[in-house]
């Protein structure tokens, strides 16, 4: 969820002395046991940013799964993670 990703996210230290600020842009797919795969930068900010992103998504725990026809199925996710100062 967006408020585990807010807890978790390190503002890196170059972007915080750059003052970099904005969004980096993710897209994944989540399983159908609800596990995460294929997460890629589709708006990138900076380096830095970008992989601290990255990092913190790939530790995301578990989400449920999306639902078709009362099954579990894959479902492909965009979510934003803002930096701000």
């Amino acid at each position: 969820s967006l408020k585990w990703l807010t807890r978790n996210l390190r503002y890196p230290t170059l972007a915080r002395n750059r003052k970099t600020q904005g969004k980096v842009v993710a897209v994944f797919y989540v399983e159908k046991d609800g596990s995460i795969s294929n997460i890629q930068i589709t708006q990138s900010l900076s380096p830095e940013c970008d992989r601290e992103a990255l990092r913190v998504l790939r530790m995301m725990p578990n989400w449920q799964p999306g639902i078709y026809h009362d099954k579990p199925c894959r479902t492909k996710v965009q979510i934003p993670t803002v930096f701000k100062l």
